[in-house]
């Protein structure tokens, strides 16, 4: 989850709505038994659970070409 560079499976939306879900109730289970530490790990690994589904929604799960042009030498300059 913490790893900007995981690029989801937009197979694996629901499994990670999933892990969202928990997150957020392990969240709120640490606040009540007052595990402030926990707390802040739990929301890091929330933020990034968050973000790996905006970049579901936004299509960065997709693989695209990408053109990186023609390469030329120092002579073509």
């Amino acid at each position: 989850m913490r790893c900007s560079l995981l690029r989801p499976d937009p197979a694996q939306r629901g499994r990670l709505e999933e892990i969202r879900d928990n997150l957020i109730a392990r969240i709120a289970e640490a606040e009540r038994e007052g595990w402030l530490g926990e707390v802040e790990g739990l929301k890091v690994s929330l933020a990034g659970a968050e973000e790996k589904l905006r970049q579901l929604d936004r299509g960065h799960g997709q693989h695209a070409a990408v053109d990186l042009g023609i390469p030329t030498t120092r002579g073509d300059r």
